[in-house]
């Protein structure tokens, strides 16, 4: 099979769990009745070694994407904004919305969101410390925002526990692509007549964070939780709908500067499409692949946080495993491993991590990577990423 490398390589994540947050720019007061609106954002540059065929003369440092984020704090409504504009060959050929939304709390705990947000699977927004993230980003479980609606409130056993229902996923932007031209993994309407032509809709769904009071200490805090999702997947071709099914079950453990999150879970899609019944095609980055239809997944984090090693340096090494088992019959199962550093200084911050991946469509594979698989060999690459946030 000839490989057609994806433009994405780099950047598919926004900026993970160790990414610090700076103030920007802040008018008003968010403790006043009007509240406070703040501009921050950030720039961000890539350094990529592909092992994996890609000629010497495109190893260099590139701009990578300008983001723009808007905050909105009062004592009653809350808000966030953000659009990311990247470059692939040309400043801005692809550009996206990737949040938007306005919130309300009830009390110190408990709230309600609306608009595209963050969607309540998995132990959170990001699974992992890693910049690129792991093969569940791609897949479009981790990190996926959608629009709809969300009721977050907490218990006072320790449980945290959200509610949501989704009417659509968070739609299709600037890019050269048909319908792929957006931040979170999504079923699409493809440009292949071969390919299936799909809609996720009415999305529900579900989540429970237990903390496990009985076996934390001043040092030690123990989580436990699940989440599931249902959805309907509606199939323009065949004019019928079909479903997603989709859980989770993770853990967090903290120990001082330690921190291990386990994430494991099984996925099933019916799409209704009679020339491809076991994949879909997925699209994200202005870019399109398959997906097997069921399958189990994973994401394994570790990491430790050095804290002020020098001045206010920040040094946080990770590393993460993550996979996609596939049920379908003949179908290759995808890795995606990642060993790497954070570099956090004020408002600097670099990223160093090697990736090792097989039939994985952004390191080194097709677009049916995810599905039937490609050649299954290891390819490795090396992402080096600079943001400056302001």
């Amino acid at each position: 099979m000839k490989k057609a490398y994806l433009k994405i390589g780099f950047g598919l994540v926004s900026i993970g769990m160790t990414m610090p947050t700076f103030a920007g720019v802040t008018i008003g007061d968010p403790q006043s009745e009007l509240g406070a609106l703040t501009v921050s954002g950030a720039v961000r540059a890539n350094y990529q070694d592909k092992h994996y065929g890609e000629p010497a003369s495109d190893q260099k440092l590139k701009f990578d994407a300008a983001i723009l984020r808007l905050g909105y704090e009062s004592p009653d409504w809350f808000g966030k904004a953000e659009y990311r504009c990247y470059q692939y060959d040309t400043f801005c050929d692809f550009s996206t919305l990737v949040t938007g939304y306005l919130g309300y709390r009830f009390n110190s705990t408990d709230n309600i969101t609306v608009g595209l947000q963050p969607i309540p699977f998995g132990p959170g927004r990001y699974w992992d410390s890693s910049f690129y993230a792991s093969i569940n980003n791609t897949i479009g479980l981790q990190d996926a925002l959608d629009l709809g609606v969300n009721y977050h409130f907490e218990l006072p056993s320790a449980t945290k526990v959200d509610l949501a229902y989704f009417a659509t996923d968070g739609g299709n932007y600037h890019g050269e692509s048909k319908d792929a031209a957006r931040y979170t993994a999504n079923v699409v309407k493809s440009s292949d007549p071969l390919k299936t032509d799909l809609n996720e809709k009415n999305m529900w769904m579900a989540r429970v964070d237990q903390e496990l009071k009985f076996l934390s200490t001043d040092d030690l805090k123990v989580s436990l939780g699940g989440s599931y999702w249902y959805s309907e997947i509606e199939n323009e071709k065949a004019s019928a709908d079909g479903i997603r099914n989709a859980w989770a079950l993770f853990n967090r453990i903290n120990y001082k500067n330690l921190n291990v999150v386990l994430t494991g879970g099984e996925q099933s899609i019916t799409n209704k499409d009679a020339l491809s019944p076991h994949s879909s095609t997925f699209g994200s980055f202005d870019a399109e692949y398959d997906i097997a239809n069921k399958g189990y997944f994973y994401t394994v984090d570790t990491s430790y946080v050095f804290k002020n090693v020098r001045d206010s340096l920040n040094v946080t090494p990770y590393v993460v495993f993550s996979g996609f088992n596939k049920k379908e019959q003949g179908f290759d199962d995808s890795q995606r491993n990642i060993v790497g550093v954070a570099w956090d200084y004020k408002n600097v911050s670099l990223y160093t991590e090697y990736l090792m991946s097989k039939n994985d469509p952004f390191v080194g594979g097709t677009g049916t990577s995810l599905a039937a698989g490609d050649d299954g060999k290891w390819n490795k690459l090396l992402n080096v990423m600079l943001v400056y946030s302001f």
